[in-house]
């Protein structure tokens, strides 16, 4: 079996001669991911990984405030939605089936705007599927 080292270290995290660990964003988001799951307690979560249930909490904290982001969950059936993009103030049709993308489409480099209440964020038209799905994750995870 195993040591507690071994295994934090097989998981990602740097283990420093004086015993101080380092984590990653990477492996507190898929701790921070692991807490969140039905069933799961901080304190059960911390312990499994050895670590203190303020630490965990901080680290939800931030991803809550948007600062850490979550990696997908395989099982959530994430999927693509059709977005309607408009500059009429909202009231363009949504359409019920999503037609598939076009080359323009795909090439389009337009800039990207995401608005929740009175914040807008504003991305590069080549800002990549990847991080604006991070951006969305973080955005969702807000209470």
């Amino acid at each position: 079996m195993a040591t507690t080292v071994e295994f934090l270290r097989s998981y990602g995290v740097e283990i420093r001669t004086n015993g101080q660990r380092r984590w990653s964003d990477e492996v507190k988001a898929r701790i921070v991911a692991e807490s969140l799951k039905p069933g799961a307690t901080v304190n059960g979560v911390a312990a499994r990984y050895g670590l203190r249930a303020n630490h965990l909490s901080e680290w939800r904290r931030r991803a809550r405030d948007g600062r850490l982001a979550l990696p997908a969950d395989e099982e959530d059936g994430f999927c693509f939605a059709p977005i309607v993009m408009s500059d009429d103030g909202g009231d363009a049709p949504v359409p019920a089936v999503s037609a598939p993308l076009t080359k323009s489409d795909a090439a389009s480099t337009d800039p990207i705007a995401i608005e929740i209440g009175q914040v807008i964020i504003r991305l590069d038209g080549t800002t990549s599927s990847d991080r604006i799905a991070e951006i969305v994750r973080g955005i969702g995870a807000r209470p």
